[in-house]
């Protein structure tokens, strides 16, 4: 093969983290003379086109010629796309002797936009099994486990030719949220969204914490190293693994030490965006209830500590079997990330985040209020008084309070009690690994409650 060959750079399909409205895009290989015919000193040029006109985006720029017949750019690219690669040798520089010159390699279907890395495990890596409509889109891409770049397409987080064998799925996964997450960011901002695959189905928090085994995470950060060092965010959905007695108490720290430990190794305040863990309908044990109510609240709580870490409520998202979200709920989801991802990382305050519990206060003897922030319009909830009944758990020293009527009254939901209240008492909310009611919702958003467990109640 003669003309210019490129032998290191980018890859079909891929999407370049931009900075400042552009990415650096680096190539270099080795040209070969046509029929041995050299001239010097030779010329090697490359350029962007965008692929939907054919116009020029950067105009020819000439290659740093290396000994050896080698060569070697960094091609300055506008935030957009998609553009193909063009390259060619030519002595004159010329735009019509350049065009004309002795043939190059092209790489196509590129894109300078933002970078997410897909992190967790089933409902990160998608097992959502039932058919859905959720197209794959231009300017939505993805880095499989084989670590090539492909349009993004379900299943995200199939092993075919994985580099990594600690991302193997055990069984073959279905949809997942995050091709509805980058079709609705690419929507909004108007530029390709880029995904990165890296989670595993039924993963602990221990495999991506590197205090405890970190294999994951580990393998996490090397697909990244590989697409320049940089993402605009991690799309975090795990814990279900961790909802058992030796892990749920301390979800909270560990998962503080992860994040902590990413930002430190990415030199940035990298934004996380979490979701709450949906229900479980199979397994159980003594406590179980329990373990999910400390995980979900570790969840909420990141998202109140921790500056840049966002979540999303799931409980009233259907499933496609007993843990799994079903491919409607993870286009739902989807969605609910991206506005969070709109509002939170890119400024844009056209959405709102689920209501949050702020405070829960004893207003009389046999009456608590639970007030919540981020409440848009008012708290509703279309259940009957006697169902609404088992949506709050209320507990004391004593044992169990029962709720005998909840009112919704703006951003505060008002709890009647069986009998009065006495030390130590607290309120939970959706806890439960499969709660029994759905939660109250925001009237404006049809977002619900985010889940709460063991929250304390104050003395007005």
């Amino acid at each position: 093969m003669f003309g210019v060959l490129i032998e290191k750079g980018p890859q079909d399909w891929q999407i370049f983290q931009q900075k400042n409205g552009c990415a650096s895009i680096e190539a270099e290989g080795r040209f070969v003379f046509q029929d041995g015919v050299a001239f010097d000193p030779p010329g090697v040029w490359l350029r962007l086109v965008r692929e939907d006109s054919g116009l020029d985006a950067t105009g020819w720029q000439r290659a740093e010629v290396l000994p050896g017949n080698r060569w070697k750019i960094a091609l300055f690219a506008p935030a957009g796309g998609l553009y193909r690669l063009e390259s060619c040798l030519s002595e004159e520089s010329g735009r019509g002797a350049i065009e004309w010159g002795t043939r190059g390699d092209m790489r196509h279907h590129l894109g300078v936009g933002d970078l997410y890395v897909i992190a967790g495990q089933s409902n990160s890596a998608g097992y959502g099994k039932d058919p859905f409509y959720d197209p794959p889109e231009l300017g939505v891409h993805l880095c499989r486990n084989s670590l090539r770049w492909d349009l993004a397409t379900h299943p995200m987080n199939d092993s075919t030719g994985s580099l990594h064998p600690v991302n193997t799925e055990s069984a073959n996964p279905g949809a997942s949220p995050y091709l509805s997450f980058a079709r609705t960011l690419k929507r909004e901002l108007g530029y390709p969204i880029g995904l990165v695959q890296a989670s595993l189905g039924g993963s602990p928090l221990s495999r991506w914490n590197t205090d405890e085994n970190g294999d994951l995470y580990r393998a996490m950060m090397e697909v990244i190293r590989a697409q320049g060092g940089a993402v605009k965010g991690v799309l975090w959905y795990q814990g279900c693994s961790d909802a058992n007695p030796a892990a749920s108490a301390s979800y909270l720290e560990r998962f503080s030490a992860v994040v902590a430990r990413f930002r430190e190794e990415m030199g940035a305040e990298v934004p996380w965006l979490t979701v709450q863990l949906n229900r479980q309908m199979e397994g159980g044990g003594e406590n179980v209830d329990a373990f999910w109510g400390q995980v979900r609240e570790a969840q909420r709580q990141a998202a109140r500590t921790i500056p840049g870490v966002s979540v999303v409520p799931s409980t009233d998202c259907p499933l496609s079997d007993g843990i799994h979200n079903s491919a409607s709920a993870n286009v739902m989801l989807g969605e609910r990330l991206a506005a969070a991802a709109l509002r939170d990382i890119y400024g844009r305050q056209h959405s709102h985040p689920a209501p949050d519990l702020a405070e829960a206060v004893l207003r009389e003897p046999r009456c608590i209020a639970l007030r919540f922030d981020n409440v848009a319009g008012r708290l509703y909830d279309i259940d009957s008084e006697q169902i609404r009944r088992r949506a709050v758990t209320v507990s004391d020293n004593g044992g169990e309070i029962p709720v005998e009527g909840m009112t919704c009254a703006g951003d505060t939901l008002l709890l009647r009690l069986g009998r009065g209240v006495g030390e130590g008492c607290t309120v939970s909310a959706g806890w439960q690994q499969q709660p029994p009611v759905l939660m109250p919702v925001d009237a404006a958003t049809h977002l619900p409650l985010l889940s709460f467990y063991q929250v304390k109640v104050s003395e007005q």
